[in-house]
């Protein structure tokens, strides 16, 4: 570990240094990063080959072998993985160590079918660890700060990630998890916890809580805060910082590639650094699979480098964005993934136009008389898609104005994102609140349309 330090001006919050966890590899020319991630490219791939039993299929039927990588534009030759290949495989079907190996396990809630498991080995969790330090201090985090971990504990990555990265780095952690809100405001105030970690949507939640008790956390000792685990948009960046008072940087993980810590912002908030020397980055046009051009939109491809126990290859992380390698003012070499604009996945199609949820956000979020809570509800009448948007308004705004701000919040969304919805709009609270990944869509059109 090491750093680097000069005078930087702060936008948000009261950092004035620069700090670089381990400036070496963080500010590494890119061709010698090249040439670590062909080295390390090399390996996983054999390692894959050599274990997986999927991979090695897949591989041989492509004609690849880990011994004809000649560059890192050789991965274009690599078979795609997706997260199905996880849950056709549960639950261990995809590791490269037999479990007696492995020194931890993960999975996602299954919501949607058999959850997906992710293993690590000693060697990961340390990988893991470095990075999440690594991200943390690119953020703004510095050893001694106390952490305050608001991420859920358990099977979900975030809870664990970012404590043992906090730990790594230095810093003293408060390890407690999502719920209990009035007792995180009490302890963020009395510990004096100058970051916090959490989702996004909780922070708010926290926020509100505070308001409501009368505590006003932009007096707090808070000046730093990472928020991911669900996208969000600048909008609610905005708002996270008006309300809490802190620098609000986000940072990007997924349990199938390793965890929170693939990729975080810097001080500049100016994309967030994905960490090369530990992961392949592509971004494709996700009808055809074909790489796009640098700085064009399209689906996030992520390639494992160092990890053992799962290695994944070309994983399609469903993330739409865009990638720059343009250099940063931070003076980190490595390549910057643009804001998250949504996912695949969480697309909707509304009668013919495609919709992400942070379009919705963003035109709500700003509005002095709503509150940044809100479910979109989808139901089929007769043949056509029906959306209801759900908002609520802030404390003190007169229920005779619900009609007026239902109309204008209608008419920005027509006029903006270019679909029609019934706006309900709902007393202060009555929009249910996550201590996690926030629940933005009700989908209730029935299953076989």
């Amino acid at each position: 570990m090491g750093a680097t330090t000069m005078s930087e001006a702060g936008s948000a919050a009261r950092v004035t240094e620069r700090f670089l966890y381990s400036p070496a590899v963080e500010t590494m020319p890119r061709e010698r990063l090249a040439q670590l991630q062909l080295e390390r490219l090399r390996r996983t791939v054999r390692n894959a080959w050599e274990h997986v039993p999927l991979h090695r299929r897949r591989l041989d039927d492509a004609g690849v072998s880990p011994d004809g990588l000649a560059s890192v534009d050789d991965l274009r030759h690599l078979p795609f993985t997706k997260k199905s290949d996880l849950r056709d495989h549960y639950p261990f079907g995809m590791f490269a160590r037999p479990t007696g190996e492995l020194a931890r396990l993960h999975a996602s809630s299954g919501t949607t079918g058999k959850p997906t498991v992710v293993g690590y080995t000693k060697n990961d969790l340390d990988h893991w660890a470095d990075l999440m330090a690594r991200s943390l201090a690119a953020g703004g985090a510095r050893p001694g700060d106390i952490v305050h971990n608001a991420y859920g504990y358990g099977l979900f990555t975030g809870g664990l990630g970012a404590h043992y990265g906090a730990e790594r780095l230095g810093a003293v952690v408060v390890p407690m998890s999502g719920g209990s809100t009035e007792r995180q405001v009490a302890l963020i105030v009395d510990f004096g916890a100058r970051v916090l970690c959490a989702t996004p949507s909780y922070a708010l939640a926290i926020a509100e809580v505070a308001e409501q008790n009368g505590v006003d956390l932009r007096e707090s000792a808070l000046e730093v805060g990472l928020f991911g685990a669900e996208p969000w948009s600048d909008a609610m960046r905005r708002e996270v910082e008006a309300r809490l008072g802190l620098r609000a940087i986000d940072v990007y993980g997924l349990s199938e590639i390793l965890g929170p810590g693939v990729a975080c912002e810097c001080e500049h908030q100016a994309g967030l650094h994905g960490w090369e020397d530990h992961f392949l980055f592509e971004v494709i046009d996700p009808e055809t699979g074909e790489r796009v051009p640098e700085g064009e939109a399209g689906e996030l491809v992520i390639t494992t480098l160092t990890k053992e126990a799962l290695p994944m290859l070309r994983y399609r992380t469903r993330d739409i964005t865009r990638v720059t390698t343009e250099p940063c003012a931070c003076g980190r070499t490595h390549l910057r993934i643009l804001r998250i604009t949504g996912r695949n996945d969480d697309m909707l199609i509304i009668r013919g136009v495609n919709v992400y949820p942070s379009q919705v956000e963003a035109v709500l979020i700003g509005r002095s008389d709503i509150a940044p809570h809100y479910q979109i509800v989808l139901d089929r009448h007769g043949s056509l898609d029906h959306v209801t948007l759900e908002v609520e308004t802030n404390p003190g705004v007169d229920p005779a104005a619900h009609e007026r701000i239902a109309r204008e919040v209608s008419h920005h969304i027509k006029s903006m994102i270019g679909i029609t919805t019934v706006v309900a709009v709902k007393a202060p609270g009555a929009i249910p609140r996550s201590q996690g990944k926030a629940v933005r869509v009700r989908d209730l059109r029935p299953k076989d349309a």
